[in-house]
Protein backbone atom coordinates (compact mmCIF):
# COMPACT_ATOMS: atom_id res chain seq x y z
CA UNK A 1 0.00 0.00 0.00
CA UNK A 2 1.68 3.43 -0.63
CA UNK A 3 2.00 5.74 1.80
CA UNK A 4 -0.21 9.08 1.58
CA UNK A 5 2.05 12.00 0.66
CA UNK A 6 0.67 14.15 3.66
CA UNK A 7 1.87 11.91 6.04
CA UNK A 8 5.35 12.42 7.36
CA UNK A 9 7.96 9.65 8.47
CA UNK A 10 7.81 9.55 11.86
CA UNK A 11 11.64 11.36 13.19
CA UNK A 12 14.38 9.19 14.18
CA UNK A 13 14.49 8.80 18.11
CA UNK A 14 17.61 11.49 17.96
CA UNK A 15 15.65 13.83 16.13
CA UNK A 16 12.90 13.51 18.62
CA UNK A 17 15.39 13.59 21.58
CA UNK A 18 16.75 17.09 20.26
CA UNK A 19 13.24 18.45 19.97
CA UNK A 20 12.58 17.35 23.58
CA UNK A 21 15.50 18.67 25.14
CA UNK A 22 14.93 22.13 23.13
CA UNK A 23 11.99 22.55 24.99
CA UNK A 24 13.08 21.79 28.27
CA UNK A 25 16.12 24.35 27.88
CA UNK A 26 13.46 26.90 27.27
CA UNK A 27 12.01 26.38 30.78
CA UNK A 28 13.09 29.12 32.66
CA UNK A 29 14.73 29.09 36.27
CA UNK A 30 12.02 29.04 39.05
CA UNK A 31 8.88 27.31 36.72
CA UNK A 32 8.53 23.83 36.03
CA UNK A 33 6.67 21.43 33.02
CA UNK A 34 5.04 18.62 32.92
CA UNK A 35 5.90 15.36 30.91
CA UNK A 36 2.65 15.72 28.73
CA UNK A 37 3.31 19.71 28.22
CA UNK A 38 7.05 19.20 26.72
CA UNK A 39 5.83 15.91 24.94
CA UNK A 40 3.25 18.49 23.46
CA UNK A 41 5.90 21.85 22.65
CA UNK A 42 8.30 19.18 21.26
CA UNK A 43 5.49 18.46 18.89
CA UNK A 44 4.80 14.81 19.92
CA UNK A 45 1.34 15.42 21.76
CA UNK A 46 0.23 12.21 24.12
CA UNK A 47 3.76 10.76 24.22
CA UNK A 48 4.61 12.40 27.61
CA UNK A 49 6.31 8.84 28.05
CA UNK A 50 9.09 9.64 25.75
CA UNK A 51 10.18 12.71 27.57
CA UNK A 52 10.58 10.52 30.19
CA UNK A 53 12.80 8.51 28.88
CA UNK A 54 14.94 11.32 27.01
CA UNK A 55 15.21 12.52 30.84
CA UNK A 56 16.24 9.34 32.14
CA UNK A 57 18.96 8.93 29.11
CA UNK A 58 21.06 12.64 30.13
CA UNK A 59 24.63 12.38 29.67
CA UNK A 60 26.31 12.71 33.11
CA UNK A 61 26.92 16.25 33.96
CA UNK A 62 24.12 17.34 31.24
CA UNK A 63 23.67 21.18 31.49
CA UNK A 64 20.00 20.72 30.80
CA UNK A 65 17.53 21.70 33.45
CA UNK A 66 15.92 18.06 33.77
CA UNK A 67 14.72 18.55 37.25
CA UNK A 68 12.09 20.93 36.56
CA UNK A 69 10.14 18.56 34.36
CA UNK A 70 7.58 16.64 36.77
CA UNK A 71 4.53 14.34 36.33
CA UNK A 72 0.95 15.89 35.63
CA UNK A 73 0.07 16.11 39.27
CA UNK A 74 3.16 18.25 39.81
CA UNK A 75 4.88 15.38 41.48
CA UNK A 76 9.05 14.60 41.08
CA UNK A 77 8.60 11.02 39.36
CA UNK A 78 9.96 7.92 41.05
CA UNK A 79 13.26 6.90 39.92
CA UNK A 80 15.20 3.71 39.50
CA UNK A 81 18.28 4.83 41.20
CA UNK A 82 18.19 5.59 44.87
CA UNK A 83 18.44 9.53 45.97
CA UNK A 84 17.53 11.08 42.80
CA UNK A 85 14.17 12.43 43.69
CA UNK A 86 15.73 13.78 46.84
CA UNK A 87 18.19 15.81 44.79
CA UNK A 88 15.25 16.98 42.22
CA UNK A 89 13.57 17.87 45.28
CA UNK A 90 16.37 20.12 45.97
CA UNK A 91 17.51 21.50 43.00
CA UNK A 92 13.96 22.93 42.31
CA UNK A 93 13.99 24.75 46.49
CA UNK A 94 17.17 26.33 45.57
CA UNK A 95 15.37 27.51 42.38
CA UNK A 96 12.65 29.41 44.90
CA UNK A 97 10.00 26.57 44.04
CA UNK A 98 7.81 25.24 46.68
CA UNK A 99 6.62 21.51 47.46
CA UNK A 100 3.96 21.42 49.70
CA UNK A 101 3.14 17.27 50.08
CA UNK A 102 5.66 16.71 47.79
CA UNK A 103 3.50 18.56 44.76
CA UNK A 104 4.62 21.88 43.07
CA UNK A 105 1.80 23.77 42.83
CA UNK A 106 1.31 24.27 38.61
CA UNK A 107 -0.82 26.69 38.82
CA UNK A 108 1.88 29.22 40.46
CA UNK A 109 4.68 27.34 39.20
CA UNK A 110 4.04 26.16 35.87
CA UNK A 111 5.43 27.64 32.83
CA UNK A 112 3.63 28.99 30.62
CA UNK A 113 5.20 29.19 27.14
CA UNK A 114 4.74 32.48 24.66
CA UNK A 115 3.16 29.71 21.63
CA UNK A 116 0.13 29.12 20.26
CA UNK A 117 -0.65 25.66 22.01
CA UNK A 118 -2.30 25.32 25.10
CA UNK A 119 -1.30 23.90 28.16
CA UNK A 120 -2.67 20.66 29.21
CA UNK A 121 -5.78 21.60 30.93
CA UNK A 122 -6.03 24.57 29.32
CA UNK A 123 -8.32 26.31 26.83
CA UNK A 124 -7.03 27.08 23.82
CA UNK A 125 -6.30 31.27 23.45
CA UNK A 126 -8.22 30.65 20.10
CA UNK A 127 -11.44 29.14 21.43
CA UNK A 128 -12.56 32.27 22.91
CA UNK A 129 -12.21 34.57 19.75
CA UNK A 130 -14.92 35.23 17.35
CA UNK A 131 -14.04 33.62 14.21
CA UNK A 132 -13.02 35.38 11.30
CA UNK A 133 -15.34 33.41 8.65
CA UNK A 134 -17.54 30.62 8.92
CA UNK A 135 -18.18 27.96 7.08
CA UNK A 136 -21.87 27.04 8.35
CA UNK A 137 -25.15 27.84 6.77
CA UNK A 138 -26.37 30.80 8.13
CA UNK A 139 -29.23 30.73 10.80
CA UNK A 140 -32.81 30.90 10.01
CA UNK A 141 -34.79 32.93 12.92
CA UNK A 142 -38.55 32.97 12.75
CA UNK A 143 -39.76 35.88 11.76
Amino acid sequence: MPRRPDVSPPPSASALRARIHAVVRRIPRGKVATYGQIAALAGFPRHARQVGYAMRDLPRGSDLPWHRVLNARGEVSPRAAVGWEDVQRDLLEQEGIELARERVDLTRYGWKPRTGHARPGEASAARGKPRSTSHAAPRRTRG
